[in-house]
């Protein structure tokens, strides 16, 4: 009996290698996922303190915290797609507006606003700096 190798027994073809990572691309999805379970637990925190207003039922709260919770993964998967910052940005400012009916979540959009913001804008302008290529040399602190 002959022996087929692994090789010819794979109907797939070889994947090609990734693109290496940004540091924005790196940076965002963690701030995006932490974000998600903040961002859950404040929709739990606006139906507990029944902050939405009259007229709105209470579970909307609950309801939103999840949607949002869910946008943040979803952009945090999607984070080398076109769009995909401008959509996270789109997610803070959104987070801020639950501000109104809870001023505590002032705190969650300056800590979490601001990590998002320094993932983004900081780590563009590293990207920015970061040479095209890697360099093969290995330098020392002396260099």
């Amino acid at each position: 009996m002959a022996r087929v190798s692994a090789d010819a027994a794979s109907p797939r073809p070889a994947r090609r290698p990734r693109p290496p990572r940004t540091l924005v691309q790196k940076l965002a999805p963690i701030v995006l996922g932490f974000e998600a379970i903040v961002v859950f637990l404040v929709g739990l925190t606006l139906f507990g303190l029944k902050a939405l207003p009259a007229g709105i039922e209470q579970w909307w709260g609950i309801v939103g915290g999840a949607v949002v919770a869910l946008a943040c993964i979803v952009i945090a998967g999607l984070i080398t797609k076109p769009g995909a910052i401008a959509a996270g940005w789109i997610v803070q400012v959104i987070v801020a507006l639950a501000a109104i009916a809870v001023p505590a979540v002032l705190l969650v959009v300056l800590i979490f606003g601001g990590m998002w913001a320094y993932a983004t804008i900081m780590g563009a302008r590293l990207d920015a700096r970061r040479p095209a290529q890697p360099s093969t040399e290995t330098q020392t602190e002396s260099e």
